[in-house]
């Protein structure tokens, strides 16, 4: 089911709320909101609620036997990129970005927020459907720029059931496929990468691919490979 609001201060705070106060949200639940007046995203940062974009988020109840929970950012990735590409043309098709975003043409279309709460998951995502916000420090785009805005609840519907596929794989297949179709979609081996460390600590190097846990693999100058488990990932 996918509920739609005219204005909410985030859909990630709305859901995490609800899940709190013990409301029965179940999963293929979506919320999606036409403006959000609160919404982030990683590290904080505001998250542009431009009109005709979509802002919408979805839960997870991860179960025992599946693989661990952080992975599903990569899930999510898998399934965005696989709704957008079909929207772009072939040569400037989309790629995933450790941890959380998917770009074109080194530029931001869109980015994804996962928060917990007990046993349940909330994954937000954002994405440029129409506009591209002006944001400080690195540049975006809009699926306007190759044509019309694609309809919002076309593209909801498309990514609702793209997700549920791909974490239907990730629970009956468990991680290693996810990892191969993430890798797949992704920025080249060998791109240059800069990583701010949550300890403030900025490392560089080039992209070496995913490790067994999904975690990002940074090719270092001295050609040792450092495994990145969180941190804010930038093109060098």
């Amino acid at each position: 089911m996918i509920r739609t609001v005219a204005e909410t201060g985030s859909t990630n705070a709305d859901l995490l709320e609800s899940l709190r106060a013990g409301d029965p949200i179940a999963e293929g639940d979506w919320l999606i909101a036409d403006r959000q007046t609160a919404g982030r995203g990683r590290q904080g940062r505001g998250w542009f609620d431009g009109r005709g974009n979509l802002m919408g988020s979805t839960i997870v109840r991860p179960g025992s036997g599946d693989p661990p929970a952080h992975t599903l950012s990569l899930v999510a990735g898998v399934a965005l990129c696989e709704t957008v590409r079909p929207l772009c043309p072939a040569e400037r098709m989309p790629v995933l970005k450790w941890p959380n975003d998917l770009l074109v043409g080194g530029t931001k279309l869109s980015g994804i927020l996962l928060e917990s709460t007990g046993p349940a998951v909330v994954i937000g995502i954002g994405v440029n459907l129409k506009q591209a916000p002006a944001i400080a420090d690195r540049a975006t785009i809009a699926l306007t720029a190759f044509g019309p805005a694609p309809d919002r609840d076309i593209f909801a519907r498309d990514l609702a059931d793209n997700f549920a596929e791909i974490l239907a794989r990730w629970r009956i297949y468990g991680l290693e496929p996810i990892l191969r179709r993430w890798s797949d979609l992704a920025t080249p081996e060998g791109t240059p990468l800069s990583v701010h460390e949550p300890g403030g600590t900025r490392i560089e190097g080039a992209f070496a691919g995913l490790a067994e846990d999904g975690s990002l693999l940074l090719r270092l100058a001295d050609g040792t490979c450092r495994a990145i488990h969180a941190g804010d990932v930038m093109l060098a």
